[in-house]
């Protein structure tokens, strides 16, 4: 029997999306009757097209995403359907590889901040929630994940925030030390979600693929931290298998990958409170414009 196709789209990538890496593994899918491709969101390649055009079936996005657009009126698309991240998963870094750290070491200091919008709004929620005045900390905007390496390796920034695994590779090259994880300062919130377009939701090949995520999702959880990154190698070849096992374990015991995947109102309510608290929501947007069932 032919193996039903789908197209996967990452909006970032990085082994804070090991369920979803996992879910592409060839053997698990072909099990279920599927096979997969993806690809990573560029400015001429975005979710909103793929999904729209039909070339995409299932892409990574955040709830937050559809927030504005509802907004304004629009009807987007897509609506997300399953958690991915629990929890934000960016890593705060430091230069100085000594230094004892609590968050008020951030007043007075300059940090280069991933300024992507949910990745800022976390971060400024962070420091409210640790007591930090946010006047005192100097936010450096180097542009993408790329830029804020290269910016940090070229000498800028006392600190950096990132997604795993390039803070861990940085550290064990003796370069920073990781003080730091947003997401326990944070907490629970629908951070990464999957996307589709309702009708897809209603399909065969949807109930599949989202058999073979949950079960990926649940082993990126449970699986040994070095085993996991000897799978997610293969995706993530700029990293060491043991900077990346770093990372995940760092994500497994934050609990990132825990619970059912259904988008609760409640991971919900908490998401739109973030942005609220940040200043970038006047409203809230209903959550039936934003958010479908998870396919059974």
């Amino acid at each position: 029997m032919a193996l039903q196709h789908l197209h996967v789209r990452f909006l970032r990538f990085s082994a804070f999306y090991a369920p979803l890496l996992l879910a592409l593994e060839e053997e698990r899918l072909a099990a279920a009757g599927l096979a997969a491709t993806f690809d990573k969101v560029t400015p001429e390649r975005t979710n909103e097209a793929g999904l729209r055009d039909g070339t995409v079936q299932v892409a990574q996005s955040a709830t937050a995403v559809s927030f504005a657009p509802v907004l304004r009126g629009e009807v987007p698309v897509y609506r997300h359907f399953a958690v991915m991240n629990l929890r934000d998963g960016l890593f705060l870094a430091a230069r100085d590889r000594a230094e004892p750290f609590s968050w008020k070491s951030l007043e007075g200091r300059s940090v280069l901040v991933d300024h992507f919008f949910q990745p800022l709004a976390l971060f400024r929620t962070a420091l409210r929630l640790q007591g930090v005045d946010a006047s005192r900390v100097t936010f450096v905007d180097a542009g993408d994940p790329a830029g804020i390496e290269a910016a940090f390796r070229e000498g800028r920034g006392d600190f950096f925030h990132m997604q795993g695994p390039v803070p861990q590779q940085m550290e064990e090259e003796g370069l920073c030390r990781v003080v730091a994880m947003v997401g326990e300062a944070t907490g629970d919130l629908a951070f990464s979600t999957l996307c589709a377009r309702p009708e897809w939701l209603q399909t065969e090949v949807a109930r599949a693929f989202m058999g073979v995520f949950r079960k990926a999702r649940a082993d990126a959880q449970r699986t040994e931290p070095s085993a996991l990154a000897a799978r997610l190698a293969p995706f993530l070849p700029g990293s060491s298998v043991t900077a990346l096992a770093a990372t995940l374990g760092a994500y497994q015991r934050m609990g990132t990958w825990t619970g059912d995947e259904r988008l609760t109102p409640a991971l919900y309510d908490r998401t739109v409170q973030v942005f609220r608290e940040v200043g970038s929501l006047a409203s809230t947007p209903d959550m039936s414009e934003v958010v479908a069932a998870f396919p059974e």
